[in-house]
């Protein structure tokens, strides 16, 4: 039987050898994908859509939304927008608005 840092060294040996095949075949599967994509017509939104954070639409930044509420006991605020957290949940919204 091996011994654990054995093992954990032939994991480690493992590891570096999947990563390696990994490397090698990436870019030949990437491309036998782009050329069936484009044999057959097939587009990205038919895939199930782009890379969110690759492919951003140019535009101006979002701004974050003003807090509306706050938690007297903690600090925390709130926007109204969303779930409310469980400080504000289920009571009246009215005691915790911020004075403007």
């Amino acid at each position: 039987m091996s011994s654990y840092r054995e093992l954990l060294a032939q994991r480690e040996k493992l590891e570096k050898q999947i990563e390696e095949a990994k490397a090698r075949e990436y870019a030949e599967v990437l491309n036998e994908i782009k050329q069936k994509m484009a044999d057959y017509g097939i587009t990205l939104a038919e895939l199930g859509g782009t890379r969110a954070k690759a492919v951003k639409p140019a535009g101006r930044p979002r701004a974050g939304v003003a807090p509306k509420y706050r938690d007297p006991a903690s600090g925390s605020t709130w926007s109204g927008r969303g779930k409310p957290p469980r400080w504000i949940a289920g009571q009246d919204r009215e005691k915790f608005l911020i004075e403007k």
